[in-house]
Formats: C-alpha cells, structure tokens, sequence
C-alpha cells in the first residue's frame, strides 16, 4: 500500500542559535552562555517533522549557492525528504534565522536569501508533484503571492492545503477561501485577517500547553495539550502542523488528528533544536498509548 504524500511548499534556513540566561534589555550586552549552528527554516522543520512519521514527503524550496545550502540540503536528504523540487540560486544566500533563546522561550529574527526566490513561476515548475499530493502544507516565509498562486491552483485540483500563518501578515480573503485550514497562535489568529466570522470555521488556533481550540458545527471544540517540562520550544509549532499534515493525509477525524499533531508537539519540545527533537512515529504512538494508560 502507497505511503500517504505530503508536499511542503516553504523555506529552508540555517538556524544560527545563541543560548543565554535572559532576553536583554535595550541598550544590553550579554555574555552568551552556548552557540549551536542547526538546520532549520519553518518549510524544512515542518517536511522533517512529517517525513519522521511515515508518510512520503516531497520539498519545493530553495537554497543560496553556499555552504550553508550544502548543509541543508544534505539534512533533508538525511531525514527522508525528496527534494526534486529543490535548486540552489546562484549569486544569493541561504535563508538564516537567528534566535535568541532565553528562560524556556525563544525570539527570532529571519533573513529570506533564497527563500525569496520560491516564486509563483518556480513553482509551477512542480505541479506534477503538487497533483500527486493527499495534502499540501504552506506557511509565510516564501512570498505571500506563491502562497495565493498555490492555495488557487490547489482549490482548482481539489487538494486539501493547510496554511500556517507564520511570520504573521494580513492576509486576502480570497487565500482564506482557499485553503482548508489555518494553523495560527491566539496572537496570529488577531493579525491575519479583519473578518475572522468569516473564516473560524477553518481555523485550528494553537494555545500551547492549553491545546487547540477549532469550531465543529458552529461549536466550539478544545483539544487538549499534553503538559511537559520543555527544555526548547523553537520547532513546537512547526512539528504540530507536520504531524496535522500526516495525520489528515491518513484520513483521520479533524479531533483525532489534532491530538496526533498535540502529542508530537509535546515530545518536540524536550530536546535542543527545532528539528532536533522531532519524534518517529513509534515514538508519539507510545506516548499516546502511556497517555491513555494513565
């Protein structure tokens, strides 16, 4: 039987990480206490968080003409993930995040580089790959007119698309209209659109330990989260909307793939590292099942 297949359209980053005991302040200097270099970007953290679960994931993104680019492309390799749809741009950089993470939190700054070439033009490249899709999952560190040019080509062939709204932007009602669901936090839920009555019906908002709140027949639902001690939540979200993407692929109920996707979530967070700590799929299995026990 065929693997389910997930498509990500999004960004690949070099994630530049310094670790310290708090924010500072403005004006501040603080001595850092660690540095680490990790492979990241918020298409390729939620491509590696989907592939480790199982289903077949394929990748259209691109990287600079650098070392940095060398690195990424041979962490999505190494974890599973096709990249077919991947290809270098001469003459420009890698997309970079840097973060700053401090207290159990984090804040991060992103650099595009490459990630500004994922145009409408470069994807069409790849709708072969797009049409063979059970699900496609999209987020905002591309330019916002691919995001629309695949929401309406996806909407037209009938595959379900999943859109997290990070980097928080407005965004057209027309894109909302299109895609099947959005994954936004509380505070992106506020900032991505003017008519939010509009649109609840696809909203799956993200509370952290709290869970995710979504509508079913004009009643709102909460599934809740799975409390655990976090030692880094920078790839939280991006493995919640991997394992979703995994679990809808799969065919499972919206409440039931929530939980998956909570669950993966909770695991994520108890290791360094966005894609560091993303779990297989026995490994949220078991957790489940302990869950369940208790």
């Amino acid at each position: 039987m065929d693997k389910p297949k997930v498509t990500v359209i999004g960004s690949i980053n070099m994630d530049m990480v310094t670790t310290t005991s708090r924010i500072p302040v403005k004006g501040e200097t603080l001595i850092g206490e660690g540095f680490k270099m990790v492979p990241g970007g918020k298409g390729a953290n939620q491509a590696v968080a989907a592939a480790r679960l199982g289903v077949d994931v394929n990748f259209i993104g691109r990287v600079g003409n650098d070392h940095f680019g060398e690195i990424l492309i041979e962490q999505l390799i190494k974890q599973g993930v096709t990249l077919t749809g991947v290809e270098p741009v001469i003459a420009e950089s890698s997309g970079v995040a840097t973060i700053l993470l401090a207290e159990h939190d984090n804040r991060i700054m992103v650099t595009p580089g490459a990630n500004n070439h994922v145009t409408p033009e470069y994807v069409a490249r790849y709708t072969s790959i797009i049409k063979q899709s059970d699900i496609v999952l999209l987020q905002l560190e591309i330019p916002l007119q691919t995001i629309e040019y695949v929401a309406d080509y996806c909407k037209r062939e009938g595959i379900p698309v999943i859109l997290n709204p990070a980097p928080a932007q407005l965004l057209s009602d027309s894109l909302l209209r299109n895609v099947s669901f959005v994954t936004p936090n509380e505070t992106e839920a506020l900032a991505i659109t003017e008519n939010i009555k509009e649109h609840e019906d696809k909203m799956i908002v993200t509370l952290g330990e709290a869970g995710v709140r979504y509508k079913l027949d004009q009643k709102e639902v909460t599934v809740p989260g799975f409390p655990v001690a976090p030692v880094d939540t920078t790839g939280a979200g991006d493995t919640f909307n991997g394992a979703l993407a995994v679990a809808l692929a799969r065919g499972e109920e919206i409440k039931q793939a929530i939980s998956y996707a909570n669950a993966a979530a909770a695991l994520s967070v108890l290791h360094f590292g966005a894609q560091g700590g993303m779990p297989d799929a026995a490994a949220v299995a078991n957790f489940l099942n302990e869950r369940k026990k208790g």
